[in-house]
C-alpha cells in the first residue's frame, strides 16, 4: 500500500500541480491567440517592409563597393603591366644589330 509520505517525497504532486496549471493557463490563453495574431499583423508587416528596404540599400552599397574595388584592381593591374614592360629591354631593331646587308 502507498503511504502519503512516499507520495509527497516523490515529485508526483508537483507534476500533477504543474499539469493542472498548464491546462488552466492554456484554456485562458488559446482563445486570445487569434486576436493577438490579428493585432500583431500590421506591426509584423511594417517590420518586414523595413527589412526589405534595408536589404535593398545593402545591395546598392555592395554594388557601389564592388564597382569601386574593380576600378582599383584594374588600375593596379595596369600599373603592374607598365612596370613589367619598363623592366624588359626592347628587342633591338635590325639597324641596331648591324645586320644591315645592303652595306658593303
Amino acid at each position: 500500500m502507498i503511504k502519503i509520505d512516499d507520495l509527497i517525497k516523490s515529485s508526483t504532486p508537483l507534476g500533477i500541480a504543474i499539469g493542472v496549471g498548464v491546462t488552466v493557463l492554456a484554456g485562458a490563453v488559446l482563445p486570445v491567440l487569434p486576436s493577438l495574431a490579428k493585432a500583431a499583423r500590421p506591426g509584423a508587416r511594417e517590420a518586414i517592409k523595413s527589412g526589405i528596404l534595408l536589404a535593398e540599400r545593402g545591395r546598392e552599397l555592395m554594388a557601389e563597393f564592388t564597382e569601386e574595388f574593380e576600378d582599383i584592381l584594374a588600375e593596379a593591374r595596369a600599373e603592374l603591366k607598365r612596370e613589367h614592360q619598363m623592366k624588359q629591354p626592347e628587342p633591338p631593331t635590325p639597324s641596331e644589330t648591324g645586320s644591315d646587308q645592303g652595306d658593303s
